[in-house]
């Protein structure tokens, strides 16, 4: 039927839980459509429908997903990885006309989080408080003989997610060698204290931010929460919804937050699905049905800080079997 929305969830991978909350909400009114670039990603047997696809380097690729947001009706499309973002937002038009919703911010807004030093500078010139961020290795050891800034701190790529390449590092000699090794790193403050989530959804037609939900972080595993419990905090919801406004987000974002002697300390934002998002959502913190009202033109009401306080998550191994995977390439016709 006509009517029906369907919603395509790109480079699904591992992320099971996301694919099978659409498909909950959804409840008959249209597919959860998936792809990959590998058919051993487990989201893909999860959804009614899926698609093998190039990497999303390769050429072609935007034509590619274009296509079957085109040839299979779809009203609203995802993606999970940083990279694709970029790609959704800068792309947003074409999308559009053809009927497709990209769940993303403005590609300006995308990527300055995807630069952490911009969103440093962006933080500090609004008046947020944030954690100290260097490029320059020179004005970082002024600071350190000043005493404005201490060891140990991190050594990151400018522009780098899932905690790949972070270094802890110690002394000048260590810094040395790494910015002597590799491009575009930037040092940051260690913030001794407690770290925090938020996974937040700003309504895409009136742009207010309508649901806000906080995790406090017990542990985590290659730079996603594995364990949290839920919490609130008055302060810190004004303080992101403040932030958000500022900022200009859209859709679905994750934030990292620091806790040190009673202040907060923004520091870095995922314009997407967070990892920990099955804990907002078994909180009752319902992003999939926000979406699916925006892509029907209604605009969401206000839920911020409307979940179960004290829940637990505790992410666990399970396995996907299946049986004479027949591989579903997609194959654009020229």
């Amino acid at each position: 039927m006509s009517d029906d929305l369907n919603i395509l969830i790109l480079s699904c991978g591992t992320r099971n839980k996301i694919v099978q909350y659409f498909k909950k909400e959804l409840d008959g009114r249209g597919l959860v459509i998936a792809t990959d670039c590998s058919d051993l990603a487990p989201a893909l047997y999860e959804a009614d429908k899926h698609f093998i696809v190039p990497r999303m380097n390769d050429e072609g690729y935007l034509a590619t997903i274009l296509s079957i947001c085109k040839e299979n009706k779809i009203k609203a499309v995802v993606s999970l990885i940083d990279p694709e973002l970029c790609l959704l937002a800068e792309h947003k038009q074409a999308f559009l006309d053809i009927g497709t919703t990209p769940i993303v911010s403005d590609l300006d807004v995308v990527e300055l989080c995807f630069d952490k030093y911009k969103m440093f500078e962006f933080l500090v010139h609004n008046g947020f408080n944030t954690v100290k961020s260097y490029i320059d290795k020179e004005i970082f050891y002024s600071d350190i003989e000043a005493g404005v800034i201490n060891y140990p701190v991190f050594v990151k790529p400018v522009r780098g997610s899932a905690s790949i390449n972070i270094s802890k590092v110690t002394s000048k000699e260590e810094i040395e060698l790494l910015f002597s090794r590799f491009d575009n790193l930037m040092i940051q403050e260690f913030m001794d204290g407690l770290e925090y989530g938020a996974d937040v959804y700003i309504d895409l037609i009136s742009g207010e931010p309508v649901a806000v939900f906080i995790k406090e972080k017990i542990k985590m595993r290659a730079g996603e929460t594995d364990k949290s419990v839920s919490i609130k905090d008055e302060q810190l919801l004004d303080l992101i919804s403040k932030f958000v406004k500022e900022t200009g987000f859209k859709g679905i974002i994750d934030i990292d937050i620091f806790k040190v002697n009673g202040e907060y300390y923004i520091s870095e934002v995922n314009p997407r699905f967070g990892g920990g998002y099955p804990h907002a959502y078994e909180s009752g913190v319902n992003v999939p049905e926000m979406i699916i009202n925006n892509i029907y033109g209604n605009i969401n009401v206000d839920t911020i800080g409307n979940y179960d306080e004290g829940i637990y998550m505790m992410k666990f191994n399970e396995v996907k079997i299946i049986r004479d995977i027949v591989e579903i390439s997609y194959k654009r016709e020229v």
